[in-house]
């Protein structure tokens, strides 16, 4: 029989041990915009918590219920209340303290029945129609910087419908030009958690103004008379028209614009070019207004517009922005003789 040899064993705390490189991939395993968010929310948790004299690290069930009374009663709306769980929730995950949800749940469960019987609504961006698009593009400058950057932003996250952070996370390298357009990769995105990406081929258009492989291509000769042939595709203009320009201690040090960068750049285009409700047009009425105008296209693919714009299967939201189509393609009423 052969002797077994002790082997020594490790320190029990090695066990319950995460280095500095494990957390930092965990870390970059959700978006930066996310994490920013959670930073916000939890400050906002722990905020009331020292006000209310409760422990926010682990909190109990009967605390996350609390606040969830609490933010109910500023008459925000649900999904704003379900992102502060999330954010609270993960930082429990973070800690190795999971918390109990459940009251959290029925709390918020009441205050949607609540919220939607008082008119409540939830604040959607408006999806953009292929006509708003043309009267915003016809609004920008192409003489200036940031006019042929806006440009190429609002008509190619149209064309992609892409989210706001898709657009802002999009590099140089990622464009390949072809034959029919430009293909870009999508690196990352809210529903590729695990980075594997995806392809989107953006055709030429049939309109100059709102074509976005010529809206791309002219903004990339702008960079490059700028000296930029690589990193970020996108980039910041500072009030004196500097290209990528960063404040000391403030945003991207590389220059990039941001999510936020794109909402803006669509809601300053619908205020200029006179949109009712211009104030809520979005980086979202671009993704938005993509899946509506393709549905409503002859011939149009659910499947193919799913693939493009990278929603999952069987997705609420897409179906959501089609029903906006369908409800007056194929009303009921429309036929019976009224």
């Amino acid at each position: 029989m052969t002797d077994l040899t002790p082997v020594d064993r490790a320190p029990a705390t090695r066990d319950t041990y995460l280095s500095d490189a494990a957390w930092q991939l965990i870390a970059e395993a959700t978006p930066a915009s996310t994490r920013r968010a959670y930073r916000e929310e939890w400050t906002r948790f722990t905020t009331w918590c020292t006000t209310e004299q409760r422990t926010p690290l682990p909190a109990t069930g009967q605390t996350l219920a609390e606040y969830t009374a609490h933010l109910a009663g500023r008459d925000l709306a649900p999904s704003s209340i379900g992102k502060a769980l999330a954010a609270i929730t993960k930082a429990h995950e973070a800690a190795d303290h999971p918390v109990d949800r459940r009251g959290a749940k029925e709390v918020l469960r009441g205050y949607r029945k609540r919220y939607a019987s008082t008119g409540g609504t939830a604040k959607r961006a408006p999806a953009l129609t292929l006509n708003a698009l043309r009267a915003m593009v016809a609004t920008l400058d192409p003489d200036t910087l940031v006019g042929v950057r806006d440009r190429a932003v609002i008509v190619l996250g149209f064309a992609m419908a892409a989210r706001r952070s898709e657009i802002a996370a999009l590099n140089l390298a990622d464009l390949e030009p072809h034959p029919e357009g430009i293909q870009v990769t999508v690196r990352l995105s809210k529903t590729d958690k695990d980075g594997h990406g995806r392809i989107v081929a953006v055709p030429y258009g049939s309109n100059l103004a709102t074509c976005p492989v010529r809206s791309v291509a002219q903004w990339r000769e702008a960079l490059a008379h700028h000296g930029r042939d690589t990193g970020p595709l996108f980039l910041r203009i500072d009030r004196h028209g500097r290209l990528g320009h960063v404040a000391t201690g403030k945003g991207d040090p590389d220059g990039r614009i941001t999510g936020e960068t794109v909402a803006a750049i669509v809601r300053k285009a619908a205020e200029a070019a006179g949109l009712d409700a211009a104030q809520a047009y979005s980086g979202h009425s671009l993704r938005r207004g993509f899946a509506t105008a393709a549905y409503a296209a002859p011939g149009a693919d659910l499947v193919r517009i799913a693939r493009h714009g990278g929603w999952k299967e069987g997705s609420a939201a897409l179906y959501g922005y089609l029903e906006e189509v369908d409800r007056w393609r194929q009303n009921p009423a429309s036929g019976i003789g009224l």
